[in-house]
């Protein structure tokens, strides 16, 4: 079978586990580990303990911002990305670091090409983290203050491993009060005029921990009418997000939500393949194509804390894209 997203102009990625559907209950590109490549992983690390990773101690790898109420880990060795977000004094990481394709991420597609993941034939797909085979991406710059930060990062091709110079990733991160808000911008400088494809934005790999996914899918936005609750299967699910936000929570109804003004749908799963690749899974989609001299930028909001608490600080942040 072709490819994900050489056969749809969806995305099917992330944990790079198995091919997704698409929001038109399609198979799309988003990049997660293919079911098989995730076999391969765990069967290969069946010695491993069950349950959470620990949290790695602050290294120079790990750089860390931190306020009152959010602390949050910068991975340089997977391109800059974030790969963790806690409360300061926590012991519980919300965010899945398993490898290069989790994480909260850029990553885009593009048309097919002659590369291939692991057997299967793949398409144009740079990455902030970096490839399936654990080669990081090139961090170009990288600044921090006490409580915010700024990455600029040479992304690589999933599949190939190429290191994809004509293409850059930044982000800039702000912690606001319990909100930690993140600018998010791609440049393409390719020659290339790809096809028009759904686009995570970003890709967002929570601790497995958090298995209930809470949305409000009415047609009544922001007047505090009921959410849904669900636990999504595997391989993707699509959701509709009325107000523009989706949060993962734990059976006390605790967890992390992502707030990314502008958006009505996303792609979901929940991926259980033990040996630590347990994970939850959510990225909210734009719809664009890779052309020349693109530069396409976004802002997305994230926080900590109950549902309710969840939703009213997204309802207080703005409609739209700033």
């Amino acid at each position: 079978m072709l490819p994900t997203c050489v056969t749809t102009s969806k995305i099917n990625r992330a944990l790079r586990a198995a091919p997704m559907k698409s929001v038109e209950a399609k198979e799309h590109p988003i990049r997660f580990v293919m079911y098989f490549w995730l076999l391969l992983l765990t069967s290969a690390t069946t010695s491993a303990q069950e349950g959470p990773t620990p949290e790695p101690k602050p290294t120079d790898d790990w750089i860390y911002l931190e306020n009152a109420d959010l602390r949050v880990g910068l991975l340089r060795s997977h391109g800059g990305a974030i790969g963790h977000l806690s409360a300061p004094k926590s012991d519980f990481n919300a965010l899945n670091h398993y490898d290069h394709g989790r994480l909260v991420q850029q990553s885009y597609y593009g048309d097919a090409d002659d590369s291939q993941w692991v057997e299967k034939q793949w398409c144009y797909n740079p990455v902030q983290g970096g490839d399936y085979l654990g080669k990081a991406a090139e961090v170009v710059v990288f600044k921090t203050t006490e409580a915010s930060a700024y990455v600029k990062t040479t992304p690589r091709h999933w599949a190939s491993g190429k290191l994809l110079t004509e293409c850059t990733m930044e982000q800039w991160l702000e912690l606001d009060g319990a909100v930690l808000r993140v600018r998010y911008q791609f440049t393409y400088n390719g020659d290339m005029e790809h096809k028009g494809r759904h686009q995570e934005t970003p890709a967002v790999f929570v601790a497995p921990e958090l298995s209930n996914l809470v949305t409000y899918t009415g047609d009544k936005p922001w007047t505090s009418a009921p959410l849904q609750r669900r636990i999504p299967g595997w391989p993707n699910e699509a959701v509709t997000l009325s107000e523009g936000w989706a949060a993962y929570v734990d059976e006390k109804g605790l967890g992390v939500g992502v707030y990314v003004p502008g958006t009505t749908e996303a792609t979901c799963y929940r991926f259980q393949g033990g040996a630590g690749s347990d994970c939850s899974y959510i990225a909210p989609l734009h719809h664009f194509a890779l052309t020349p001299k693109l530069s396409f930028s976004y802002t997305a909001f994230f926080t900590l804390g109950d549902v309710d608490t969840i939703r009213k600080r997204f309802e207080l942040l703005p409609r739209h894209q700033p």
